[in-house]
């Protein structure tokens, strides 16, 4: 609130009057003192030519009185108070009358100042637009009167008398808040106060303190009414709390009537169970905001504890894989099983999500405790990997509700060791012979791989699940009995092997079915048996028809093409010839006659029809021998693929008898095609503890390169760092490696 506090006109020009009139002139200029006796410094400046009552100097235009020294009062800055004494205007006066200049005083600026500043609020009030950057326009006055110092201050009256008694005082009967301008006297003439105008200011000043000190009460007392509402809220609080802590006492106290501990039948038991989890639901719901701050997880996971130790003793996880879910999932959230770490954990090893705190919740301690080394003894003992049902029955039921580390450890310890040791005992030579086979991996191992980590379900990498079957499947292919059609199962595993499933083919069966169809197929027209090519055809689903077409120009075309010209030599029927040839090209699909290789053995064989046509009876001297086939890339799109697939049929041919092979015995081979030596070390790798071999090109056994195999991944040691062991391919860069280049 404005509070004006100010002295009149009158008071400041009188008091200014008075210092400067103390302060004027020096006790020597003034009339009636008798002269004194002249001191020495007088004397001197009399020698100097200095005459009493003129200026300093020879000319006398110097100071005429002795400088004054006028102090600021202390704490104020330059400019709060006028710096020039009456003596320093006095004596600047003087100086510019002897100028002849006429002489402008502070107060003389001011006006001229104070005209400006109006000129320029003017100016700007108008809209001109035009100020003057620094310049100031002076406060407009404001007044307040009685009754605006009243309804200022909430709630306090005054007296209509001392309303008029303060409002009939000052010019138009208002009382002024701003007192800029009023204290500089007008012409040194201060007007003296009547007594009524000091009854008025006295009263006006009691009724500004009486305001000011109503406001403060009031203020406090909207503290203090804030402050108990403050302290009303904080103990409907703390009531609500007791209320909130006795229920729940109650609740628990309720729980604590029922026996948990007594031997029961199985309806018993389930009663207990019912009873217990209905009242938690309870609690749950009325309670759910207070759960973390009553610590009301431990409550109930300390309730139904002995119920689940009891139901543990008892239960059979594969038989009854939901016992006990829906009890614990009505209880999820008292039992602080938590949401977001139940989105899908699939593929996660122990060690790939760190854990994000160090302690287990009571829930996850029960569980660890009590369900898990129940399930663990019934994976280790009782669970058959080759029926997979019950086990996955009972992840899907207790996924949601187990804590991470118990399901990751369930899933990536317990069940992949049971089927890790199943695929190894796996024998795909025998198992299909036994007249009760086992079932194969992919019935019982593919309804796995949507839980197992990328670890186990990569085909591409040195360990793991579908590693461990791609090598069964190589052996497997090695001694198939090919009069048994297609392997069953193989044509579900493509898509899981992916590549690496076709070039087990093309490495382990493709040669084998050349080595067929050069061993056991003939072609004879007076009794022909196309057995051998069925079981060769019959296996066209795994391979690109630009594949099995090399395998036909390799195998099959050579024996057909001898076979017709020796017909065509031999006083033949055309029309039987041309059946003939007509029924050969029914027995291949569309998609084998249409690849490039075979397409150019019909017409070839065409070719030489016409030929013979065209010769007549000379036909059986001069019709030439078809040439060999070569061997070519015939697919532009995949000419990997069709080299592969050529360089295994013509690898058929040195290979007579098939044996179960291991990636060593690959290795042999290998070195055995490329004049090279495999010799083994007898010393094991200093950090795998695998077998060394020296494979070189000298007939000594010294030079070459030191390797060990892991897997179907050969290391080979570093020639400058024996340390390091890198892996390399069976190729050109080990041969020349070998052979010490």
């Amino acid at each position: 609130m404005d509070r004006p506090s100010f002295k009149r006109k009158g008071d400041f020009g009188q008091d200014s009057s008075r210092k400067s009139a103390k302060s004027d002139g020096d006790d020597s200029a003034r009339p009636g003192k008798p002269k004194t006796k002249m001191s020495f410094a007088e004397r001197m400046m009399a020698k100097m030519g200095y005459k009493e009552g003129e200026g300093l100097g020879k000319s006398g235009d110097g100071i005429l009185n002795p400088i004054e020294v006028k102090l600021r009062p202390q704490g104020v800055g330059v400019g709060a108070v006028k710096e020039k004494t009456a003596q320093a205007k006095a004596e600047a006066r003087r100086q510019a009358e002897r100028r002849g200049e006429e002489y402008e005083d502070s107060s003389e600026e001011e006006r001229k100042a104070e005209k400006r500043r109006k000129n320029i609020a003017k100016a700007a009030s108008t809209g001109s637009g035009t100020s003057t950057p620094g310049g100031y326009v002076r406060q407009k006055v404001k007044y307040k009167t009685a009754t605006d110092i009243e309804a200022a201050a909430e709630g306090l009256h005054v007296p209509a008398v001392l309303k008029s008694l303060i409002d009939a005082t000052g010019k138009e009967t208002r009382l002024l808040t701003s007192t800029a301008g009023l204290l500089t006297p007008l012409g040194g003439v201060v007007p003296a106060e009547t007594s009524a105008e000091k009854i008025a200011k006295r009263a006006r000043l009691d009724l500004e303190a009486y305001a000011d000190s109503w406001n403060h009460l009031t203020e406090a007392m909207k503290t203090l009414e804030f402050q108990e509402d403050q302290l009303q809220r904080e103990m409907d609080t703390i009531e609500t709390e007791i209320r909130k802590a006795q229920g729940i006492t109650a609740a628990v106290t309720q729980l604590k009537r029922v026996d948990l501990n007594k031997a029961r039948t199985s309806d018993e038991a389930k009663l207990s169970w019912e009873e217990v989890v209905s009242q938690l639901e309870t609690i749950q719901f009325e309670y759910r905001d207070e759960i973390h701050s009553f610590d009301l997880t431990s409550v109930a996971v300390a309730i139904i504890h002995p119920l689940f130790k009891q139901e543990m003793l008892d239960w059979d996880p594969l038989e009854n894989p939901m016992h006990m879910v829906t009890y614990l999932q009505r209880l999820r959230t008292i039992l602080g099983i938590n949401k977001d770490a139940l989105v899908s954990r699939v593929g996660l090893d122990d060690f790939d999500r760190p854990r994000k705190k160090k302690y287990t919740t009571p829930y996850e301690t029960m569980i660890y405790t009590l369900w898990l080394p129940k399930v663990r003894t019934t994976i280790i003992n009782d669970w058959d990997p080759q029926m997979p049902t019950a086990l996955l029955a009972l992840v899907e039921a207790w996924r949601d509700i187990l804590p991470e580390f118990v399901y990751n450890n369930m899933l990536n310890q317990l069940v992949v060791q049971k089927l890790s040791a199943a695929v190894r005992n796996w024998n795909p030579r025998t198992s299909l012979k036994k007249k009760h086979s086992a079932p194969l991996p992919h019935i019982w191992l593919f309804p796995w791989l949507p839980y197992l980590s990328e670890h186990h379900t990569d085909p591409k990498g040195s360990s793991g699940l579908l590693t461990d079957v791609k090598r069964k499947f190589r052996v497997a292919l090695d001694t198939w009995d090919l009069s048994r059609g297609v392997m069953p199962g193989l044509e579900h595993w493509r898509e899981v092997l992916r590549g690496e499933l076709d070039s087990a083919l093309i490495r382990h069966l493709l040669p084998r079915l050349a080595s067929l169809l050069r061993l056991d197929f003939e072609v004879n027209p007076a009794d022909q048996g196309i057995q051998p090519l069925e079981q060769v055809l019959a296996w066209k689903s795994f391979f690109k028809p630009s594949v099995m077409g090399e395998l036909l120009v390799a195998e099959f075309f050579p024996k057909w093409l001898a076979i017709l010209h020796s017909w065509l030599t031999a006083d033949p029927n055309y029309e039987e010839v041309g059946q003939w040839f007509t029924w050969w090209k029914g027995v291949f699909s569309e998609d084998i006659n249409n690849a490039r290789s075979v397409a150019q053995m019909w017409e070839k064989g065409l070719e030489m029809i016409n030929q013979a046509l065209d010769l007549g009876d000379r036909a059986r001297t001069d019709l030439p021998l078809p040439k060999a086939p070569t061997h070519r890339p015939v697919a532009p799109d995949t000419p990997s693929r069709a080299e592969a697939g050529a360089k295994a049929v013509r690898s058929a041919k040195k290979k007579e008898i098939f044996e179960e092979t291991t990636f060593k015995d690959v290795v042999e081979a290998w070195c055995g095609e490329q004049n090279l030596l495999l010799i083994p070390l007898r010393e094991a790798h200093q950090v795998t503890g695998l077998p060394l071999f020296r494979i070189t090109a000298s007939a000594t056994g010294r030079g070459g390169v030191v390797v060990y195999m892991k897997g179907d991944v050969i290391y080979a040691q570093n020639k400058k760092d024996k340390t390091l062991w890198q892996p390399v391919g069976l190729e050109e860069g080990l041969v020349a490696r070998a052979e010490g280049k």
